[in-house]
């Protein structure tokens, strides 16, 4: 390819980037009441995300839900546990050098560079089962006793998924999503069977519904998912960071070898998965800018909202997004959210 045409080439991504910050709003849409189905429509044919303020706050799981509540229900249960070393695992980023270099503030569901390793990997979380009333008594102290290790591993609740569902359909594997229905189907009252204005407007029931627990320790690395994704908070709050499909270019998505943590003699330890296809993930951080940019990673406008406990966010399929959550002494040291899924056939 010649010089010019590669100028060219970059020159179009970049008009096209910058067309789309000009034609599109820089806030995403609040609304105070649930949209109609064709109204709902008119957003993923858009590919649009939305907040409903308010949406969820008459249901029974925000009404209800606490540590006491979900232990009346729960205990004695045993639960899947996603499991990865907090501050203790470089996650890296490429400076000038295009070196990778440690930085300290890490989870799993991320890029890394494990000891021994000289590129990126792909850091899946290690997963055990515990009793419920164990998961939720470490997760709260966690949360909100200030004498809490600062370095001790971080626990949380969540479906099997991030970047392996980007690739597969999320029916592949029934045990690695759907835990609301699954495994805590005694809570699942509380919360609706489906979003409404989303099974009629995409004719179908969600193909998974999700609960999440967690505490402020948890960051979910920015990623995209293959399906569109009805969020709702139930207890404390989730601070989304969200880029849409179009800013691929300024993302530095590459192949990753995946990788798992496991307990070992010395604690958390991180080894390759044998025989794994490479994952493809976005080595960028909105939220550290300098590091692992491209030559477009400076247009990106990333939209970012803030859910309070009975919002509801759309999020539409293939759009980039970062989570970090956050909880007040009211609320326990928790983080309590539901999501669902709806697969569509665009993808």
């Amino acid at each position: 390819m010649s010089r010019s045409n590669v100028f060219s080439t970059d020159e179009a991504i970049q008009n096209l980037i910058s067309t789309f910050n000009e034609l599109n709003s820089n806030s995403i849409d609040e609304l105070h009441d649930e949209p109609s189905p064709l109204e709902f429509m008119r957003y993923v044919s858009r590919n649009t995300p939305f907040v409903i303020r308010g949406g969820a706050s008459s249901w029974k799981a925000c009404q209800d839900w606490n540590s006491a509540y979900l232990l009346s229900v729960m205990k004695g249960q045993n639960v899947n546990v996603a499991v990865t070393p907090y501050g203790l695992v470089p996650s890296a980023r490429y400076e000038h050098s295009k070196e990778p270099v440690a930085d300290s503030d890490s989870n799993a569901d991320m890029p890394t560079v494990p000891p021994g390793e000289e590129s990126l990997v792909f850091a899946k979380p290690h997963y055990e089962d515990q009793p419920f009333e164990e998961l939720l008594e470490y997760v709260a102290r966690q949360g909100a006793d200030p004498d809490f290790p600062p370095d001790a591993e971080v626990r949380y609740a969540q479906t099997r998924k991030l970047a392996y569902f980007t690739q597969r359909n999320i029916t592949d594997d029934p045990q690695e999503n759907d835990n609301l229905r699954e495994e805590y189907i005694t809570l699942f009252s509380d919360v609706q069977k489906d979003i409404p204005f989303a099974r009629i407007a995409l004719n179908k029931s969600p193909d998974a519904v999700n609960l999440w627990i967690g505490n402020s320790k948890s960051v979910t690395a920015m990623h995209k998912d293959n399906y569109e994704n009805i969020y709702v908070q139930i207890m404390g709050r989730k601070h989304f960071v969200l880029l849409p499909s179009l800013y691929h270019p300024c993302v530095n998505e590459q192949s990753l070898r995946p990788a798992t943590y496991t307990r070992g003699e010395n604690g958390m330890e991180l080894k390759m998965d044998s025989n794994s296809e490479a994952v493809p993930f976005a080595i960028w951080d909105p939220d550290k800018p300098e590091q692992n940019a491209t030559k477009f990673s400076h247009l990106a406008r990333p939209l970012r909202v803030t859910l309070n406990p009975g919002d509801m966010l759309y999020l539409p399929a293939m759009w980039y997004h970062k989570v970090l959550q956050s909880c007040t002494e009211e609320d326990e040291g928790l983080v309590f959210a539901v999501n669902y899924w709806y697969q569509t056939t665009c993808f």
